[in-house]
């Protein structure tokens, strides 16, 4: 092998080890303030609203049995000046329910994204058009008005013998579908004082943080109420307001402080491990016992010149087997990868893995809170 041979060699060994993460790394960045936390008063609302879809192509509400769509009906065409006589009876109309998020300081006149939901017993909602329908928030508000053509992602085809569907035709979006007509005031501006709710609320986290925002704002400028939430007062000396003190502080990183935790999913064998899982020093013995039962009847028949019947003679094969395996010893207080590397050294299953997992937690051998979905 040449010199440039072992020297490409060499460099592509170093490049492969750097990429799969074998090679020396800089220490990790924390998240940002702004991934962890929530402001106060900066957050989105839920609207909802009652309304019609017209359009369907007989795959609406049936009036007869659906009252309301037959009032609601009724009463738009009254609305329009038609005298609704007589007995109506249509499969394009559907009743609907759409909900919406206003985002946090939405403006007047900006638009946001519905989604629409049949209430009724419409078959589908493709090729629907909603009518103009008010959204209202929990104080029973209006905030703001949608109205469009609906979106539908599923499916629905039947025949005389069988039928076809994928995924939910009776529900849909429409993209920018709602106008918002009235805005939720907060001024975030002129505020003094704002609370940072930490979406995982913990003693060391919260602590971390307020000394980041110490560290960076000034002295005082932080303190942790609680392990969930952390206040922020703009100091004395700054020269911008509460908006230009968020834009510093939201982008700091925090080292954040998890619980020892694992997760655990039996129905699909997922198992999540948190970097703070501890175990004592622990045996463990792991086998599997597998039987296996066959029939093989056999055709027993008499003699060319004897008497007798010919008859089938049942025979059945039983094999055991047994895997060998000794007890595996984890020592105690090994971190989360070394645990991981005794367990895979046994050479068992994830589902195995969730029955050895809460066995260590029976024992008491394992410091962590687990949690089966």
């Amino acid at each position: 092998m040449n010199t440039s041979m072992r020297r490409s060699l060499g460099l592509g060994a170093a490049f492969l080890a750097a990429a799969i993460g074998f090679a020396p790394v800089a220490a990790e960045a924390g998240p940002r303030i702004k991934d962890i936390a929530d402001f106060e008063g900066v957050r989105e609302n839920q609207l909802v609203g009652y309304g019609l879809v017209v359009g369907l192509a007989g795959t609406g509400d049936s009036l007869r049995n659906s009252p309301f769509t037959r009032q609601s009906l009724t009463a738009m065409l009254e609305r329009l000046g038609v005298a609704a006589e007589g007995n109506v009876n249509t499969r394009n109309v559907a009743a609907v329910m759409v909900t919406a998020n206003l985002p946090a300081f939405a403006s007047q006149g900006s638009r946001i994204d519905v989604t629409v939901s049949a209430l009724g017993d419409a078959r589908s909602l493709a090729g629907g058009q909603l009518l103009v329908t008010s959204l209202v928030g929990a104080d029973q508000q209006v905030y703001a008005v949608a109205q469009g053509s609906i979106a539908v992602g599923g499916f629905s085809a039947e025949g005389d013998a069988g039928s076809v569907s994928r995924g939910v035709p009776t529900a849909g979006r429409i993209a920018s579908g709602a106008l918002v007509e009235r805005e939720l005031m907060f001024d975030i501006a002129n505020q003094n004082t704002l609370r940072l709710a930490l979406r995982n609320p913990d003693f060391t986290t919260a602590q971390r943080m307020a000394a980041a925002i110490n560290e960076a704002v000034g002295p005082g400028a932080a303190a942790a109420l609680n392990p969930g939430a952390v206040l922020l007062a703009r100091p004395e000396g700054h020269l911008g307001d509460m908006v230009d003190l968020v834009a510093r502080v939201e982008s700091l990183e925090v080292d954040v402080d998890l619980p020892a935790r694992i997760v655990i999913d039996e129905a699909s064998g997922v198992i999540v491990m948190g970097e703070n899982v501890r175990v004592s020093t622990v045996a463990i013995a792991q086998g599997a016992l597998t039987i296996a039962i066959s029939e093989s009847p056999q055709v027993s028949q008499p003699s060319p010149f004897g008497q007798g019947e010919t008859t089938v003679v049942p025979r059945t094969d039983i094999t055991v087997q047994e895997e060998q395996g000794g007890l595996a010893v984890i020592r105690g207080g090994v971190a989360l990868s070394e645990l991981v590397e005794g367990l895979n050294a046994l050479g068992v299953s994830p589902r195995d893995m969730i029955s050895i997992l809460q066995a260590l937690k029976a024992a008491g051998a394992i410091q962590a809170e687990i949690e089966v979905m």
